[in-house]
């Protein structure tokens, strides 16, 4: 069994206000339902990545946005519906971060030095910042706080170096106030821009200084410790300054992480049509996940 590949119709580029190019797009399914159709970049494992991603953040009860592989005019990509729901609004973080901290560099997707973890984990800290919308919250998650390490958890799990501010958000809904949004945009991850040599490579190395383990410890998070810092954390580096703040949902999320299995890890892979994702970046990838969940778990703070 293999994962569906969706067919996007021809003219579905031209059915909603557009983002700028046909390789992003909103469109109306037959139900009219606001979707988002992604064409990843040609060459690399964008798509594979968002999907693997996804079906992770299920087994581990995150808050995700949905994905699945399409097609769009013979051009791959994936296809997600939209998680905010007519009549509320999508606050992405440097709007919301715009809003507390004098002139803070909302234009900038990296490299924007006030996007530190103590100023987003205050943000989401906030008792007015509800749980996201029709997430069953388990007992032992208390805040938004609490959700959102588990997506720095997950950025070190997969790799992700994509964490920037306009890649997490808050919903606002009229009636209800502010929720935050699931975890979404997860296509900069798994080692996706690596040729099938460079993993072979890295795979078979006896070299200590290539191997999977050693690229892995390499991923960089978009947040920063300080303001005034030249470089940002790591991935785990952004997840451990998190998790002294949100110590019981680090925790949590840590357990549900134990309980993910190899077996899991490759039913995911092994879903992936063939024409999507290659053995050696397959491969890669789950010596990836594998790699960083030793490293979560063997972590202390």
């Amino acid at each position: 069994m293999t994962y569906p590949i969706i067919t996007v119709p021809n003219d579905a580029s031209n059915l909603l206000e557009q983002l700028g190019t046909k390789s992003k797009f909103w469109f109306l399914d037959p139900d009219k339902n606001k979707i988002l159709y992604k064409e990843g970049r040609p060459g690399t494992g964008e798509n594979w990545a968002e999907k693997v991603s996804c079906e992770i953040c299920k087994l581990l009860h995150l808050p995700h946005a949905e994905y699945d592989f399409a097609i769009y005019e013979n051009r791959k990509g994936v296809i997600s519906p939209t998680f905010s729901p007519s009549g509320c609004r999508l606050i992405l973080g440097n709007e919301v971060l715009a809003h507390v901290i004098e002139d803070y560099g909302d234009e900038r997707h990296y490299r924007e030095r006030q996007h530190t973890v103590n100023r987003v984990m205050a943000v989401v800290k906030a008792p007015h910042i509800n749980f996201p919308m029709g997430w069953n919250a388990p007992n032992e998650i208390n805040s938004a706080a609490d959700i959102f390490v588990g997506y720095l958890m997950l950025d070190v799990l997969i790799s992700n170096q994509d964490r920037h501010h306009e890649n997490w958000g808050l919903i606002d809904q009229p009636e209800y106030g502010l929720f935050l949004a699931p975890t979404f945009d997860h296509a900069s991850s798994l080692g996706r821009n690596e040729s099938d040599e460079k993993c072979l490579e890295r795979l078979n190395t006896n070299d200590t200084g290539r191997g999977v383990e050693v690229f892995v410890r390499r991923a960089k998070s978009a947040l920063y410790a300080k303001p005034n810092d030249s470089t940002p954390l790591s991935t785990l580096g952004a997840f451990l300054s998190s998790a002294k703040i949100a110590p019981s949902g680090a925790k949590f999320w840590l357990n549900k992480l134990a309980q993910f299995s190899k077996i899991q890890c490759d039913e995911i892979f092994n879903q992936i049509p063939k024409t999507i994702i290659s053995e050696p970046s397959k491969s890669f990838a789950v010596k990836m996940i594998e790699a960083n969940k030793n490293r979560l778990l063997n972590s202390e703070f």
